[in-house]
């Protein structure tokens, strides 16, 4: 006998798309504000993906985003579920703890004040 609740979706493999909760967008908002009020970032852009949650991060409207904050819930018993990606693709800070994860962001923070 199948003890699982019946899908929302209907049967098959559909699935909801990977979100950030409340919490966090809380603490990704955070350090976006701070970036954004020490005018080093403008814009951002959310995506909700089968696998994926994006926060991608720009400096302009229309180009490339300069960090892409990542939440993979595949790889919550691994490496952690949270990354930061650069520009260049290279994950720049992963982890388990978001808050933790995001310092990487917040060192910049730091050399934007200080360069000023």
């Amino acid at each position: 006998m199948n003890m699982q609740p019946p899908s929302r979706f209907g049967s098959g493999s559909a699935q909801m798309p990977v979100a950030f909760d409340r919490r966090e967008m809380s603490q990704i908002l955070s350090v976006y504000g701070r970036m954004v009020a020490a005018g080093e970032w403008r814009d951002y852009g959310i995506s909700n993906l089968r696998e994926t949650a994006v926060f991608s991060i720009f400096r302009r409207t229309a180009e490339h985003p300069i960090y892409r904050v990542e939440k993979h819930p595949r790889l919550r018993m691994r490496q952690g579920m949270y990354s930061v990606v650069g520009m260049d693709g290279r994950i720049l800070k992963r982890g388990h703890d978001l808050r933790s994860v995001l310092r990487v962001l917040e060192r910049k923070l730091i050399r934007a004040v200080d360069s000023d």
